[in-house]
């Protein structure tokens, strides 16, 4: 394939993955900016594919049929709790296959040419560190979101000295190697250092946290791959890496915006540790009020407007298509049923409004934090369904509390609260809510897909 005709087909991918990043920030528009993606990826693939120089297509072919049936069985049986995990999984993959990029290029170009040119030294070198801290942290908040550790920070005495060392002890190396000293072994000790540095630096970082960490890793990855793009002269990926490092980038000052919080005081804040309660009643005497089904449907029933507030306990319990059949059901006797959509609820960036779109709930039910706030002091009924950070007061009411000043959805503003929850254990932040032991709240406690199935059940025979 001539190098004019390849260029102008690596240019139709790079605009397919500009067109797709535009389809993804809207709903209606999501699935196409997939295909685009997809389309522009399998395209960038068949180019570089029928390049002269490459060799070694059995090896290839055998990659891809690997990576095929893996990206193809995630896909279709990881369950929709699992799939922050398997964002941070992919995410982690790409930052190691970028790393491993790095020192199979430097690997074959260095004994050959004697000094390598300092930008294609730079080049390798960035990617290599950023891919591996990309793939170790990723790691570490997949363990995280799958509980195979604790969610909570873990620190010890002396952690930001060692991970300032671990970090010098990589750029000391990478130093060597730009001043002449160009072996392989050296660029291998800045991707252990890298790694070690990824581990450390995610594990203080709570698991209420690991969104903004899961899109800062991404940026990452991007970056690395973009950096590997100038090592290898491929565009397409230096455009590609380019697009997703400012993606995930931007995505990250917006999340840490939606928590009130800079993204230092979330990556060295050590936030998330357990607070003090006892789960069952306050200090000033209040207790929780549970309540039943049957009460619930009626206070539903007669209600003008009630607003849906998802959290990760509806994903896990997969109650989405019943929460969808219980608002259908609500809004067939005249009540005005909204979902309201924290930046932050579940377990990654718009976790929420996937799982909603994969129940088919129409687009302009979903409501944002500042759209649908202004709206509560007028809803007779709050439902919060699994949730418990993105709507605890005490982000607004209590200035001793870690997550004060965080914006919540304000559900303590609405007539009446339905909180259905298994307990009155803390959320994923390890922090008491004050909402649950309100005189407005009733708590229907329970597994949510048992909770809403009662509820479609109790609304249906009035």
């Amino acid at each position: 394939m001539s190098a004019n005709l390849s260029n102008g087909l690596y240019l139709v991918t790079i605009v397919t993955f500009i067109l797709a990043l535009r389809f993804l920030s809207s709903p209606r528009r999501a699935r196409l900016g997939n295909q685009l993606g997809a389309a522009g990826m399998l395209l960038a693939i068949v180019v570089t594919l029928a390049q002269d120089e490459i060799e070694g297509y059995l090896w290839i072919a055998i990659a891809m049929a690997i990576g095929a049936v893996v990206g193809a069985i995630g896909a279709r049986r990881v369950k929709m709790t699992a799939m922050p995990q398997m964002v941070a999984l992919f995410n982690g993959v790409g930052g190691g296959a970028v790393a491993l990029i790095a020192l199979a290029e430097f690997h074959n170009l260095a004994p050959e040419s004697g000094r390598l040119e300092l930008n294609l030294s730079v080049a390798m070198i960035v990617s290599a560190i950023i891919g591996s801290i990309s793939f170790a942290g990723s790691l570490i908040a997949f363990a995280k979101l799958q509980e195979l550790i604790g969610g909570r920070p873990i620190v010890y005495p002396g952690q930001k000295v060692v991970n300032a060392l671990v970090i010098a002890a990589a750029l000391g190396l990478a130093a060597v190697i730009l001043a002449g000293t160009e072996s392989q072994w050296l660029l291998v000790g800045v991707i252990v250092a890298a790694l070690a540095f990824g581990v450390f630096f995610v594990l203080p970082i709570g698991g209420a946290d690991m969104p903004v960490v899961i899109s800062l890793l991404n940026a990452c990855t991007g970056l690395a791959a973009s950096a590997a793009g100038f090592a290898l002269h491929q565009n397409v990926l230096i455009v590609s890496g380019a697009l997703v490092g400012a993606s995930g980038t931007l995505l990250t000052l917006l999340m840490g915006k939606a928590m009130n919080r800079s993204i230092t005081n979330v990556l060295f804040g050590a936030f998330g540790q357990i607070q003090s309660g006892t789960g069952a009643a306050l200090a000033d005497g209040r207790t929780a009020r549970a309540t039943t089904a049957d009460d619930v449907a009626i206070m539903l029933s007669y209600a003008r407007r009630v607003v849906i507030v998802p959290g990760y306990g509806l994903a896990v319990a997969q109650a989405q298509h019943d929460v969808r059949q219980l608002a259908d059901l609500l809004e067939e006797k005249g009540v005005d049923v909204r979902y309201a959509i924290h930046p932050v609820a579940g377990r990654m960036p718009g976790h929420m409004n996937v799982l909603l779109a994969e129940a088919n709930v129409p687009y302009d039910r979903l409501f944002e934090m500042e759209e649908i706030n202004a709206e509560l002091p007028q809803t007779d009924v709050a439902v919060v369904i699994g949730a418990n950070d993105v709507v605890n007061s005490a982000a607004r009411n209590d200035p001793t509390s870690p997550i004060y000043g965080m914006p919540i959805i304000d559900v303590d503003k609405a007539a009446n609260v339905v909180v259905i929850k298994r307990s009155l254990s803390p959320g994923f932040a390890g922090i008491d809510n004050p909402l649950f032991y309100e005189a407005k709240t009733a708590m229907l406690y329970g597994d949510a897909k048992q909770a809403l199935e009662q509820l479609l059940t109790a609304v249906k025979s009035l």
